[in-house]
């Protein structure tokens, strides 16, 4: 079924809202001022979705886009937007988002990336019948890409011969380091060929098959400002660099006067390294094995003495949130931070809270039970996923007690 649309505004999703005999109507890729022709995907009682099939008229927000991928592929959402609309819709929605919670503290204030194109540093190609690419949106279905316009140079370069692999199903999780060298990670049943001729033809400093090093080695150093991190092949490490710098830069200002902090979920240790300085004594508490091992690396190559990781479950060692630390941060995965951890802060009323999120839903949920004992002194946004719905937000707690 097809329909004519009048998009109004966008959602929480980034997608376009319109109204069809008197229901909702969700168009991804659409924007407040569009008048299209739809196709209708899905109808529910309430709603529709909807695809576009034609711009009958553009919205004045819309501007061309550059890459010939964007309608199928998901994973841009905003990127007929100009890069100051993208920032607008991020600081729009998260305030949206705070009010409807009576959350009343105005962000004013988003970080924009150096660049909005070509910043990714990590991204994973899926490879079906012999086809590398990504996903369309909510399905199986492959599209082919020859390149993508999110990631640095050298991903893009060795792009085109990562057919030279042999992968006919699989993953192919490529991460670039400030050295433009290259480390990869194929999960697949195959058999992986060429590798000496890809090395020849590219920087890689190892290749990993199904979490067995089976080239060079399963990690690599990368740099953020002036520190020094061991990244392996597994690690979480933020995807765009410019904006992680940001993120150091904010934290060593907001922990400048803390002597006793906890990181908890602290990875390979880049946001305890970022903190420290020589009147701090910081934990960091890290689930992941490997993670701590970097972690403990990455603390002698940086000469951060006064720094312990453990491994352990965050709920494991709760009992070690204690009055002692005055700071704690946070930098959670999607789900947020569990309601016994916040209670245990509250509990133990430590003075400041760095929350870090890349989902807001699962923030202002934390934030909403926080608020009761703590109030916000700062809310950033920072733009880590430029061209996309996603923002990444830095938020600063101080005890009200």
């Amino acid at each position: 079924m097809y329909m004519e649309v009048e998009i109004l505004k966008f959602d929480d999703l980034g997608r376009g809202i319109g109204y069809l005999n008197g229901k909702i109507i969700f168009v991804p890729k659409s924007c407040p001022g569009d008048y299209l022709l739809v196709k209708i995907v899905l109808e529910k009682k309430n709603f529709y979705v909807g695809l576009i099939e034609e711009i009958i008229k553009p919205s004045k927000l819309r501007k061309d886009v550059p890459c010939p991928y964007f309608f199928k592929c998901g994973g841009c959402d905003l990127m007929h937007l100009s890069v100051s609309e993208q920032l607008d819709y991020k600081l729009n929605k998260t305030n949206e988002m705070l009010l409807k919670n009576n959350i009343h503290f105005p962000v004013e204030k988003i970080i924009k990336s150096e660049k909005s194109l070509a910043y990714r540093n990590k991204v994973t190609f899926k490879v079906k019948n012999g086809i590398i690419g990504y996903y369309e949106p909510r399905t199986h279905d492959l599209i082919k890409i020859d390149e993508c316009l999110l990631c640095k140079e050298e991903i893009n370069n060795f792009l085109h011969d990562l057919p030279m692999f042999g992968i006919m199903n699989g993953e192919i999780v490529v991460r670039t380091n400030y050295k433009q060298e290259l480390l990869v990670h194929i999960i697949t049943s195959d058999e992986v060929k060429n590798i000496k001729q890809l090395v020849n033809l590219h920087k890689i400093v190892g290749v990993v098959k199904n979490d067995e090093c089976i080239y060079g080695d399963d990690f690599f150093i990368d740099k953020v400002n002036d520190l020094s991190f061991k990244v392996s092949y597994n690690s979480f490490f933020q995807i765009n660099p410019t904006i992680n710098k940001q993120i150091f830069n904010l934290l060593s200002q907001f922990t400048k006067n803390s002597k006793n902090i906890i990181d908890l979920y602290s990875g390979v240790g880049t946001l305890s390294i970022a903190a420290h300085h020589p009147d701090a004594h910081i934990l960091g508490v890290e689930i992941v094995e490997n993670a701590v091992l970097d972690a403990s690396l990455n603390k002698l190559l940086n000469n951060k003495k006064d720094i312990e990781f453990i491994c352990a479950d965050t709920s494991e060692v709760i009992d070690k949130i204690t009055s002692d630390f005055d700071t704690i941060i946070l930098d959670p995965p999607r789900s947020g931070v569990t309601k016994e951890i916040l209670m245990k802060i509250m509990n133990e009323n430590i003075k400041n809270i760095i929350y870090i999120s890349c989902d807001q839903s699962t923030l202002v949920r934390d934030l909403l039970l926080l608020m009761d004992n703590y109030e916000i002194q700062e809310f950033m946004l920072l733009d880590m996923f430029s061209n996309t719905k996603h923002v990444e937000s830095f938020v600063v707690l101080k005890s009200k007690n």
